[in-house]
């Protein structure tokens, strides 16, 4: 299976209002700002949705508002993923109707070995008919896959990509060295997503786009038909906010940007709190910036 997941993903915040409830009105027209500014697909319930805050209800009712806004205009990644292997292929039967592909986290807490994740990865594999995306992300889950252990998962029909948030540029670098054409490298970080794609990488899952999906967009198209001094201008110009947004957690950061533009609340449930207002006035002035 070749992976279909290219381009610009944007990993959603969930919109809170003041009371800690979901804002699905806020939701929905964060949906519509990305079909309208050049988002190539969607990715509803990672972390940055503060989806470990969220109950099972509350995942789906926020996936089918997501989908039923959608109306088919981009392709929809699911985020399931959690240490517990079988539990974790359960939710992956019950993925309903309108997702067209599942992030995956590494299993956390467990700190399996290597021969530990890809078990993992195959046993889930045989749960769904539908491209996995891996996510290797260290910094959270407190064991890194290897570009060893992404390479021998991939040879598994339908995973087809894996979203690199390691920040080791050598690991990501031999992943797309040694990895089969249908393999997509998609880039787990802002700041690098540049330079992998100039490296071979297919995208990005990114938090940034949230707030700003024109520009960051047009940066990865940019990036990826090798239009280098345009995307580096675009690169540069973002990554000033890029770092404020994750200054102090995310997805504090991006949801005080797009409370500076109407479109949420910054809210955010325990056990995050709402950044500085320091943070806050900084992030106020870069958006306004970067939207003149």
């Amino acid at each position: 299976m070749k992976n279909p997941f290219k381009g610009t993903g944007v990993a959603l915040v969930t919109p809170f209002d003041k009371d800690y409830n979901i804002d699905y009105s806020a939701l929905k027209k964060l949906v519509r700002f990305q079909i309208d500014n050049g988002t190539d697909f969607l990715v509803v319930q990672g972390t940055t949705g503060e989806s470990p805050c969220l109950s099972n209800e509350e995942k789906m009712k926020v996936l089918n508002t997501v989908i039923d806004e959608n109306n088919g205009a981009l392709k929809i990644v699911y985020g399931v993923g959690g240490n517990n292997t079988k539990l974790v292929g359960e939710l992956f039967k019950q993925i309903p109707d309108g997702v067209d592909g599942i992030l995956s986290v590494s299993p956390y807490y467990n700190k399996p070995t290597q021969d530990g994740i890809i078990a993992h990865f195959t046993y889930l594999s045989s749960c769904t008919d539908l491209p996995i995306i891996l996510y290797n992300v260290p910094g959270r889950t407190a064991s890194n896959m290897t570009a060893a252990t992404s390479l021998k998962l991939a040879e598994i029909d339908n995973i087809v990509a894996v979203k690199e948030a390691s920040g080791d540029m050598d690991q990501i670098m031999e992943i797309i060295r040694l990895k089969n054409d249908d393999f997509g490298v998609l880039s787990g970080d802002d700041a690098l997503t540049m330079s992998i794609i100039l490296c071979g990488g297919e995208g990005v899952i990114s938090v940034v786009a949230n707030s700003f999906p024109k520009l960051f967009s047009k940066m990865v198209s940019s990036s990826m038909s090798h239009e280098v001094d345009q995307a580096k201008e675009i690169h540069y110009d973002l990554l000033h906010i890029t770092r404020l947004f994750f200054q102090e957690g995310n997805p504090g950061g991006v949801k005080a940007a797009l409370n500076t533009m109407n479109i949420m609340e910054p809210t955010m449930r325990l056990p995050l709190v709402p950044i500085s207002e320091e943070l806050y006035l900084s992030i106020k002035n870069e958006t306004l910036r970067l939207n003149n």
